[in-house]
């Protein structure tokens, strides 16, 4: 493998540098299995080694494990003034005074005077909380110093201009949403309006909960127990129709000396450069080997072939359903 050179992007239009590759924090949750704290600092340091300096997590990772787990490694590692700690508020929270005390407890866990970046993690549908409400919340934790910008998750072009329309002074930075090779529904509106509006896109899921870095196959798919059970995408129905993205994946890696992560990352990296994948990472390996998708591009030959089989992959959701 090459060694790798880090790409850094504008968040929205804060001026502030980002890795062109981030760090997602959900892996350290009873949800993915990272629960000993020592292998959660090894990822995070690997992180930083790299120059990777965004590190996303949120309130509902681990209950709070996910924020303590960063805060603890970033205060241990003393990295805390090199990293952009971006995290996130579940739309249960959102009343205003839930606001303020979960933002008080966000910050003693990520042990911090201040979050970089606060997302609303998805909108407050059974709530039944005004969107104004929770964003005027927000400015004036920004006008108080606790957090410095403001971005939300899931959130539709709709909702986006009815939440930016709350603010009195500040803007959204940042969209959120599940974006990779495989589903690209963000393409149909969010990252136009991104684009359109300065925003950043911060795509989770961004390697298809590992469905195309080649470790899983039609004869090899997540066993019950596993949360990517649950994901339509590895029904057999809906699976068998990746093998020719995956085999074009394969071969691309192969004559590039790259791996399969690293080509579908790139591929993220080379459509829009508002975009800004957060992998998560088990072990510090798949640190290095997501961060070795930055620092080069693949040819526009290689970016059309990849997209034109891409497109035509349906997931059909209703499967989950028999």
């Amino acid at each position: 493998m090459s060694e790798v050179k880090v790409e850094y992007r504008l968040l929205g239009s804060t001026g502030e540098r980002v890795s062109a590759i981030g760090l997602g924090a959900w892996q350290f949750s009873d949800a993915w299995g990272v629960l000993e704290y020592q292998r959660a600092k090894e990822i995070i340091d690997e992180a930083l080694r790299l120059g990777i300096n965004l590190i996303d997590t949120a309130i509902v990772y681990g209950r709070g494990m996910s924020e303590k787990f960063v805060g603890q490694a970033l205060q241990e590692l003393r990295a805390r003034e090199q990293v952009f700690i971006a995290t996130k508020i579940p739309g249960e929270m959102l009343a205003e005074h839930d606001v303020y005390k979960a933002v008080e407890m966000s910050l003693r866990r990520l042990q911090t005077d201040h979050i970089d970046l606060m997302q609303v993690h998805w909108p407050p549908s059974w709530n039944n909380i005004p969107t104004c409400e929770y964003m005027r919340a927000l400015e004036r934790l920004v006008i108080l110093g606790k957090i410095d910008y403001i971005g939300v998750s899931n959130f539709g072009p709709a909702l986006l201009e009815e939440a930016q329309a709350c603010l009195g002074r500040e803007e959204i930075v940042s969209n959120q949403v599940r974006y990779n090779i495989v589903d690209r529904e963000a393409e149909k509106e969010i990252i136009p309006y991104a684009l359109a509006n300065g925003m950043s896109i911060l795509a989770w899921s961004p390697l298809a909960k590992g469905a195309v870095t080649g470790k899983y196959s039609l004869d090899n798919l997540p066993k019950f127990e596993d949360v990517r059970a649950n994901d339509p995408l590895f029904l057999p129905e809906n699976f068998s129709q990746l093998t020719p993205l995956l085999e074009k994946l394969r071969e691309i890696a192969e004559r590039r000396q790259k791996t399969m992560s690293q080509v579908a990352l790139n591929w993220l990296l080379a459509s829009y450069d508002n975009v800004i994948p957060i992998p998560g990472a088990k072990k510090r390996e798949h640190v290095t080997d997501n961060a070795g998708a930055m620092g080069w591009r693949l040819s526009f030959e290689e970016w059309r072939e990849l997209e034109a089989l891409s497109r035509k992959i349906v997931v059909y959701r209703s499967l989950l359903i028999q």
